[in-house]
């Protein structure tokens, strides 16, 4: 890897880490201030799930990017990204079925909007610790063009890890 394109990666994962942080209260801004929506225990449950991701996918990218400085070691904190990941898997089912609930006991902007940040959440889920969702760049795109989905920068990390633990792709 010559400086230049290290020099890049760097960069991107600054400002990865960057706006997964600044999502959060950009977001609660946008649709709790200017949009009005309802704090509700419905759309704060799925507000904090949507956050939680965004926290452990900055803590990833920030992780990462110290990574590059040592590359050859594993990850720093990989222990914690392999506990969280599994960690996470009850309490988004727990978030959802909640947020789901109370959209079946009083739809409107008191619930919904709290189920869609769950299920937001649970796609952050996947995009981390399993499948890459989020195609952002020119080459993101040509590679998911020519063999679709690929298994997120996390997973691949955690697999590296724990290569008995790793689930291979078919």
């Amino acid at each position: 890897m010559d400086h230049r394109s290290r020099f890049w990666i760097r960069r991107r994962l600054r400002s990865l880490a960057f706006l997964e942080l600044l999502n959060i209260p950009l977001q609660a801004v946008v649709w709790f201030g200017a949009v009005g929506l309802p704090v509700t225990a419905a759309n704060a449950v799925g507000f904090a799930l949507f956050a939680l991701l965004l926290v452990e996918g900055a803590g990833y990218w920030v992780a990462k990017l110290r990574h590059t400085a040592a590359p050859g070691t594993p990850l720093p904190g990989v222990r914690v990204f392999a506990a969280v990941r599994v960690l996470n898997v009850p309490l988004l089912v727990a978030g959802v079925l909640f947020t789901a609930w109370a959209v079946r006991s009083d739809p409107g902007s008191g619930s919904l909007p709290g189920l869609g940040f769950a299920l937001f959440a649970v796609l952050e889920h996947v995009n981390y610790f399993h499948w890459q969702l989020m195609y952002d760049t020119g080459e993101d795109l040509r590679r998911l063009r020519r063999g679709g989905l690929r298994r997120a920068h996390l997973a691949r990390d955690l697999a590296a890890a724990h290569p008995a633990r790793a689930v291979r792709r078919p």
